[in-house]
């Protein structure tokens, strides 16, 4: 048996004493009392109330020198679950949080049982990393894990597929059926992992389920394929959708409690050859905004963009590819602004996050409300400042352009790879280069990057080509790069959450001039440079000398490259 972590370790009422953090007499009381209970020491000193959980967790990763893990914010992987039997974690009260290397890190409430450590070594024949929690907190992650995989997999497979037809001619389908408690499972671990999306994929013999995790899709699970027409059937019925139409994709919506929480999910199905493919969006209505820093505004650019919020009317425009953070971007800009003394309305599509005091309305095609008409209705509601969620057509720019030239702030998103390509993009979409020139503000575009993860970033010697590529752009010697070496904390990946690369473009009189006279991009783009505009790429290798991100998510963003 090989313990990474293991060495000989004093007793645990024993060294309480010496620490002064029980008494002698308080000891002897709880040994008594687990002579008679068969407990183990520790749980009896925290319930007879001679010292607090929080208290004997601390001291004995302090005494022991092993890792304390809050198991509220670690993410339990679900490789490492599937090495350890639910009736062996229960029974010596561990559970496996993580694979690293040649190592399985499990969490356990006594890390001096060695019966333990020994049951799972024989159960996985792997390296064991110990790690410690308390036990209340260990019972709580096996309640929630195992039974959002070891459950979900029982469910299912007993589950026989019974060709649903659509929801009337089921009417007890949406009760409390195995499959409506495994879709609930999946969609909380899913909530509880930060997944921005669910991927249902059937495959040859099997459902492939996997959560997209600051921008990168995860497997977590595969179920027999024969659960998958019930999971679908399940799925449509929540969206109002047609249950009996497979072939044909289609689009649907509905609303979840987890907890406290509130969540809006977006619902997309495509048909493949092994059957229908769906994808579940998650929209945190609850979630709070970041502010302009916190989603990646560097001070330089910030500077010059927060007046521009404050302007009395124009267009600001934010580009990017899908998935880049437009709408968290535009939204952010938003809520800087006064809502009590602005008349501020939205059309969104769809609408991901709530306001108070501002009047939001959703797209919908079925009742004929499009980003251009619900735009029209909204400028005879006397408003201040118009956020339109994508210019994607003709009559959407023109008339977003019309409302900013009639004395409104318009705020909106449009496809572009960058802050100088939004101009010919609008022109393309039939906007007079006049009318650009004239009611533009400013562009901004951006990207996402992973951040290096806080808890196990580490600094290390840049290489050769990592130096090139920083010198060749910022004209000065990179002295380090930040990775993350992997940790519990960000599920042994490195990175945890995600920042904005950005660069903005202010419509200055040479730009607009330039733009009237034809010219091409590159041109715009190298009288931008020359009057101070920071590129994504600079921007993001500032980022990469703060140790915020690394240099392959930078290149891998902006130019597709690892």
């Amino acid at each position: 048996m090989i313990v990474a972590n293991q060495k000989p370790r004093a007793n645990i009422g024993e060294s309480l004493v010496q620490m002064q953090v029980i008494s002698a007499e308080q000891l002897q009381s709880a040994l008594q009392l687990q002579k008679e209970r068969g407990e183990k020491l520790s749980e009896i000193l925290i319930s007879q109330g001679i010292i607090r959980a929080e208290e004997l967790a601390s001291f004995l990763s302090i005494e022991w020198n092993i890792p304390l893990i809050d198991l509220k914010t670690h993410v339990v992987q679900p490789e490492a679950l599937q090495l350890i039997p639910e009736r062996m974690a229960r029974r010596h009260t561990l559970i496996p949080l993580n694979i690293m290397g040649e190592s399985l890190v499990v969490v356990m409430a006594d890390p001096d049982d060695y019966n333990a450590i020994g049951d799972v070594f024989t159960q996985t024949g792997m390296r064991i990393e110990v790690a410690f929690a308390n036990a209340t907190d260990i019972r709580r992650a096996i309640d929630i894990y195992y039974r959002a995989n070891e459950e979900i997999q029982d469910k299912v497979t007993k589950y026989a597929p019974t060709g649903l037809a659509g929801a009337k001619d089921y009417p007890d389908f949406a009760a409390d059926t195995p499959i409506t408690k495994s879709l609930d499972l999946i969609i909380e671990q899913a909530a509880r992992d930060r997944a921005s999306d669910i991927h249902l994929e059937p495959q040859g013999d099997k459902l492939r389920i996997r959560y997209r995790i600051d921008g990168i899709l995860h497997d977590v699970n595969f179920l027999p394929l024969s659960a998958h027409a019930e999971l679908a059937s399940r799925i449509k019925i929540l969206a109002e959708m047609d249950v009996a139409r497979s072939r044909q994709a289609q689009d649907g919506q509905f609303s979840v409690t987890i907890g406290n929480t509130n969540i809006d999910i977006r619902v997309a199905t495509t048909n493949t050859i092994y059957g229908e493919r769906i994808v579940l969006r998650l929209l945190d209505k609850s979630l709070s905004l970041f502010t302009l820093p916190e989603i990646g505004f560097l001070p330089e650019t910030l500077k010059k963009y927060r007046p521009l919020l404050h302007y009395p009317f124009g267009m600001v425009l934010v580009g990017g590819p899908t998935g880049s953070g437009k709408t968290t971007t535009l939204y952010t800009s938003i809520n800087e602004l006064d809502h009590k003394k602005h008349n501020i309305m939205t059309i969104e599509d769809p609408v991901e996050y709530q306001f108070e005091n501002i009047s939001q309305s959703q797209v919908d095609p079925k009742a004929g409300i499009t980003f251009a008409g619900g735009l029209k209705a909204m400028l005879r509601q006397d408003p201040d400042v118009i956020l339109v969620g994508e210019i994607r057509d003709k009559d959407t720019a023109v008339t977003a352009v019309q409302a900013a030239m009639t004395g409104h702030l318009v705020f909106s998103s449009i496809h572009a790879n960058d802050a100088i390509s939004i101009l010919p993009r609008l022109i393309d979409l039939g906007v007079e280069p006049s009318l650009v020139s004239t009611i533009l503000i400013a562009n901004v575009a951006q990207r996402m990057v992973r951040r290096i993860c806080p808890n196990c970033r580490a600094a290390f010697a840049p290489s050769p080509q990592e130096q090139e590529i920083f010198a060749r752009e910022m004209s000065q010697e990179l002295t380090a790069v930040y990775k993350g070496t992997g940790c519990h904390l960000c599920a042994n990946t490195g990175y945890r959450g995600r920042i904005g690369i950005f660069e903005m473009l202010v419509m200055s009189e040479a730009i607009k001039k330039l733009l009237l006279n034809n010219a091409s991009v590159s041109e715009l783009k190298d009288l931008a440079v020359r009057e101070g505009m920071l590129t994504m790429k600079r921007d993001g290798l500032i980022k990469v000398r703060e140790g915020i991100t690394t240099l392959e998510e930078v290149t891998q963003s902006i130019f597709g490259i690892g």
